[in-house]
């Protein structure tokens, strides 16, 4: 058998959209389960669209979720340039060639009566297509026009009887009547090919074996395996994947913050995880897991797994996903990486991996971590309601009370610690014979301001420390009196 080579073959157009990588991540696996090559190729002949600096955050962007390829444009390989304007005068070759053979031709219409042709045929409720007014030229003809200097388009000849058909691994044969298809233009007039020219000659000319790209591609397939045929070319495998969509309805969209991988790095999702994730969008593993590093993934991969049916972006599950991740990393690890949230709002002078400590076990997306974390510095405004809370058995009236009680217990702690802290507040509970968050639940109000806190009351004192910690009690002592009074 042949050696393996799958391509992914992005556009530069400003990001990697969530389909396209999970496109790159099917055709890595597909490569390196069999042990052949991944190769990268940039198709920039859509030059409207080329956004300045995209190829940098194309190679960025595989290379951080670790899908390094073998060949390509910055690495080299054997089947160079990699980069579709750098190899123009291939395109004009085999577009020539493919004159020649039968199975394209030289068109000479202006865009004026392309335009009106298509506007005659818009009104008439006819579906526009080329009228192949070019198409039977003599020699003689074309010679002269191409003497003259007329530009030109070449086109493929579409046979006007039959059918076509070409196997796809997920829908099986698909068989097509050529008179729905095209004469589609194959070269422009600036002699750089169109996408449906160029990616037949470079995946024919780079040995690419099996070929995996989005389903709104199966329309032009047919075109695809003609041109294969007129050139005498194998074709490669055809593997047509669904869409990824936010519902039912709707596609991802960049507007949303959804769309790209680097909308989700900013969201605080690890690389790890997006790329678990969307492995798992369209394709099911054998069994139940769903966790897989990179290469359990490879491992795992099968063609057989992938689906016909649109994947639905479930941000719940990516969310749970990444939770896992994280909890999964070392203590320093994690540290490491949540510093740099810790410190949006947290700019003191804090025990940063004692605070990691508390947040690993409580954070989804690193994105969490800020707003667990902004009392800290200082002491928010918060509403004296806090303190009611049923579940605990709280109100303002008790909670003034056991503050009353506590602050002068937590005075007369000398070695300010979690232990020392832990073992006055639950003295305290078992004097009172009260249950534990009828005296720590006052105790966390008083020195957070917030309801939700990574870790406790015990925790939070032990970060926040004893000055800070006994100022903010007594701010809140006469908070309470005040309201009391009021």
């Amino acid at each position: 058998m042949n050696e393996v080579r799958t391509r992914f073959a992005p556009s530069p157009t400003g990001y990697l959209h969530v389909g396209g990588l999970r496109t790159a991540l099917f055709t890595y696996c597909i490569a390196k389960k069999a042990g052949g090559k991944f190769i990268l190729r940039i198709e920039d002949t859509d030059q409207e669209r080329y956004v300045e600096g995209a190829n940098e955050v194309i190679y960025r962007t595989l290379r951080a979720v670790g899908l390094n390829w073998d060949e390509g444009p910055d690495v080299g390989g054997d089947y160079g340039p990699y980069i579709q304007t750098e190899r123009r005068g291939i395109y004009k070759e085999y577009a020539e060639k493919l004159v020649q053979l039968g199975g394209a031709y030289y068109c000479f219409c202006d865009k004026e009566r392309l335009q009106e042709l298509k506007a005659v045929q818009e009104a008439s409720g006819v579906n526009p297509m080329y009228d192949r007014h070019c198409r039977n030229l003599s020699p003689e003809e074309i010679k002269a026009k191409l003497d003259a200097g007329m530009p030109y388009v070449i086109r493929q000849k579409i046979p006007l009887e039959g059918t076509t058909t070409f196997h796809d691994v997920l829908y099986g044969d698909i068989t097509v009547d050529n008179a729905t298809l095209d004469d589609q233009i194959l070269l422009k007039t600036d002699g750089l090919p169109t996408y449906n020219f160029a990616n037949v000659v470079d995946d024919h000319l780079m040995g690419i074996t099996h070929v995996v790209r989005g389903n709104e591609y199966l329309a032009s397939a047919p075109k695809y395996t003609l041109l294969y045929k007129a050139f005498g070319w194998e074709e490669p495998m055809y593997i047509h994947v669904e869409h990824i969509m936010r519902d039912k309805q709707h596609k991802l969209s960049k507007r949303d913050g959804d769309a790209s991988y680097e909308d989700l790095i900013n969201k605080g999702y690890l690389s790890e995880a997006i790329v678990n994730y969307i492995a798992l969008l369209g394709w099911s593993p054998k069994g139940e897991r769903e966790i897989f590093s990179l290469p359990e993934l490879i491992e795992e991969f099968d063609i057989s797994g992938l689906s016909k049916s649109p994947a639905i972006f479930d941000p719940l599950k990516l969310r749970a996903i990444n939770g896992e991740y994280i909890r999964a990393m070392s203590p320093d690890e994690f540290a490491r990486i949540a510093e740099p949230y810790i410190r949006e709002t947290c700019k003191g002078d804090f025990d940063i991996k004692k605070i990691a400590a508390l947040l690993q076990p409580r954070t989804e997306v690193l994105t969490d971590i800020p707003a667990q974390v902004d009392f800290l510095d200082e002491m928010p405004e918060y509403d004296l309601s806090l303190y009611e809370n049923k579940k605990m058995k709280t109100n303002r009236e008790t909670s003034l009370e056991v503050l009353e009680k506590v602050l002068p217990a937590l005075e007369n702690i000398t070695d300010w610690n979690f232990d020392a802290l832990h073992d006055v507040l639950f003295n305290l509970i078992a004097e009172m014979g009260v249950k534990n968050g009828y005296l720590l639940w006052p105790v966390r109000v008083a020195i957070t301001g917030k309801q939700f806190t990574p870790g406790g009351a015990v925790e939070a004192a032990d970060i926040i420390g004893k000055a800070e910690t006994l100022s903010r009690m007594k701010r809140s002592i006469e908070l309470l009196r005040q309201g009391a009074n009021a």
